[in-house]
């Protein structure tokens, strides 16, 4: 008598990984969103990601989207300048940093004419995530942010996760560190 043919069960997925790494971008060109003729205050903007010990994550890929100067999202085809891509991807380094050179977006108006403070959106992959998640960098000292909406939503006490920070060392060289979970996490929207 023969067995009865094995049933297939699934099982619960597995977070992305552990393998992650292998299928993260090594094209460095995809760091620079700008050109030399791009309009702008020209940025270095440097991610660390940190998990919830506080230690680097250095197989995470980091995407940001932003804006050019004048506060308009690239468009195929037609908007923003052909100069300025207004979208980056780098995987971090083993130190958990990436570092993209772009330029200080302009405050955008949505769609209903809300006129929102610089930003820049991220968008972050990594292994542990079951899928990716996203935020917001918004520059301290920066007066527009006291009336953003997005940033209105966010509690008080939590909009500094929010915050790139200028580093003194280095002219035109912002910092933010993504914080997963922890006493200081990063604020996520759901989007």
């Amino acid at each position: 008598m023969s067995a009865a043919p094995t049933r297939l069960v699934a099982t619960g997925s597995q977070t992305v990984g552990p393998f992650f790494h292998f299928g993260l971008t090594t094209d460095p060109t995809l760091g620079c969103l700008l050109r030399p003729d791009t309009k702008g205050e020209r940025i270095r903007l440097r991610v660390r990601v940190v998990d919830g010990d506080a230690a680097p994550v250095p197989d995470a890929l980091v995407e940001i989207y932003q804006a050019d100067a004048a506060g308009e999202y690239p468009r195929p085809g037609g908007g923003s300048s052909d100069s300025f891509s207004g979208f980056g991807r780098l995987p971090t380094g083993e130190d958990g940093t990436c570092v993209f050179d772009t330029i200080r977006p302009g405050r955008v108006t949505d769609a209903r004419g809300v006129v929102q403070a610089p930003h820049i959106n991220v968008c972050l992959f990594m292994r542990g995530l079951l899928r990716h998640i996203y935020t917001r960098i918004y520059f301290a000292g920066d007066p527009t942010v006291a009336a953003d909406p997005m940033l209105a939503l966010v509690p008080i006490d939590r909009r500094k996760t929010l915050m790139a920070a200028p580093v003194s060392a280095e002219p035109n060289l912002w910092s933010f560190d993504i914080r997963l979970p922890g006493d200081a996490a990063t604020v996520f929207f759901d989007l």
